[in-house]
Formats: structure tokens, sequence, C-alpha cells
């Protein structure tokens, strides 16, 4: 993880226009891939989820795009948190985990496990927690 410049983790250098305070940082989990090498990857940003974490790493909630929104009315705003966040995440998992795939390097530097090992994982547990809301 040596690119300081990558379109996968964003420290903010203003204020967020998010709803949540002290939201300093986003982790992109999903954006439409417009064209994409071994060595670099174009993005689109129709369709886009992002991780939003405080100062200190925690997860504040997920935004997405105006697209996504519209394609999932049963979702009210375009951020989430808890169950409806999760279970946005879950709607979208697999296409989450391919995305997440063309940064391996990164999210295994953030998360400690590779994508698809993740995910495999987190859908386990977000059904687990929704469950039990």
């Amino acid at each position: 993880m040596s690119d300081t410049n990558t379109p996968f983790i964003r420290k903010y250098k203003r204020q967020s226009k998010s709803p949540w305070e002290n939201d300093s940082s986003t982790i992109l989990l999903y954006a439409d891939v417009v064209s994409s090498d071994k060595n670099e990857v174009e993005l689109g940003y129709t369709n886009y989820i992002y991780l939003h974490r405080d100062d200190v790493g925690r997860v504040l909630g997920i935004s997405i795009s105006k697209t996504m929104l519209e394609d999932n009315p049963d979702f009210a705003s375009r951020y989430l948190e808890d169950i409806h966040a999760y279970c946005f995440l879950l709607i979208h998992i697999e296409k989450i985990a391919n995305f997440c795939c063309l940064f391996a390097e990164e999210f295994e530097s953030i998360f400690l496990l590779e994508p698809r090992a993740y995910f495999a994982a987190a859908e386990s547990r977000w059904f687990n927690i929704i469950e039990n809301a």
C-alpha cells in the first residue's frame, strides 16, 4: 500500500457533508468499474457505497449514491446506519466483495483479511445481527 493517492480510502481535508459528527474518513466499498487492467482501475461514480469512519476508525454508517437509492426504494436515505446499513450491504455483498478484490492489498492492510474471507464472515455476522434486532 505504498500509493497514498488511491480511491479506496480517503481522509477528509475539510468537513464532510454527511450527517455524522466526527466523520473523518471513508472507505470505498463499491463503485462502477469503467475499465480495469493489472496496473490501473478507472471508476465511475453513478453507483457507489462508502463506509464512513470517525477519527479513530469506528464505523459511523454508509452512504450510497442517489442512483443506488432510487434502485432500492425500500431505503429512505442515502445515509444508512445500524440495521439499515447491514441490510443494504447484504443486498450488495457480492458486488462489494468483487469490487474490493480490485484493492485487495489495501483492503487486507485495513481489515487484516483478504476481501472474500472478510465478506464471508461478515455475511454470517450481519445476518445474525439483523435476526436478533
